[in-house]
């Protein structure tokens, strides 16, 4: 039988890192189509400040979800 819950969590991971992907590969190259190099540049940093957050949550989360694992081991 297969294990819904990890099944469920890498379908959520390869769904985000594919949002990632498209937005950072499609939305840079608009930038850079439309406006100039230059431009693209800073709209590259502002997508990775964007996406500092989130990686910090994912973190707090999965620091969190370790910490719940190792205390039910005990």
């Amino acid at each position: 039988m297969r294990d819904l819950r990890r099944y469920a969590r890498q379908t959520n991971i390869r769904l985000f890192v594919g949002f990632i992907l498209i937005l950072f590969i499609i939305g840079d190259s608009l930038i850079y189509w439309l406006y100039s190099r230059e431009a693209a540049i800073l709209g590259l940093l502002c997508l990775v400040m964007g996406l500092i957050p989130l990686i910090l949550i994912f973190i707090f989360l999965a620091l969190l979800e370790w910490i719940v694992k190792r205390a039910k081991e005990e």
